[in-house]
């Protein structure tokens, strides 16, 4: 495979439901409300591919654990603050070559489903 690119593998996290407390008003400094979260993000899969063996592989299990260790029943004021805070838990594996993070906060706004925000990065 002289001059093939190499797999880029797509890996989707979706709709991790976590509990914390987010926002600025009393209630919402209070209560805590649900977030949910999306990540996708990519790597080479190369040698997970070749070698078909758990240690080649991006560890998505480790990640998410991760995660839910920082978000779970955890203050945050902001959405914005708190979706670069999973992005960043993302970014520190090395083997991510871009990532992006959605955060939903459902029923934030009257009338509407939900409120998200989507921060993305990548690696030169």
């Amino acid at each position: 495979m002289a001059n093939a690119q190499k797999p880029l593998a797509r890996v989707q996290i979706k709709n991790l439901l976590l509990r914390a407390y987010i926002g600025i008003k009393e209630e919402e400094i209070n209560n805590q409300q649900d977030v949910v979260i999306n990540v996708c993000l990519t790597y080479d899969a190369s040698e997970a591919i070749e070698r078909n063996e758990i240690s080649s592989a991006l560890n998505y299990r480790t990640i998410t654990k991760q995660i839910i260790a920082h978000v779970d029943g955890q203050r945050f004021a902001l959405l914005e603050r708190l979706t670069h805070e999973v992005l960043t838990i993302v970014m520190e594996h090395r083997a991510v070559r871009w990532a992006e993070v959605e955060i939903d906060k459902p029923h934030a706004l009257r009338y509407a489903e939900s409120v998200s925000v989507t921060l993305e990065a990548q690696r030169d």
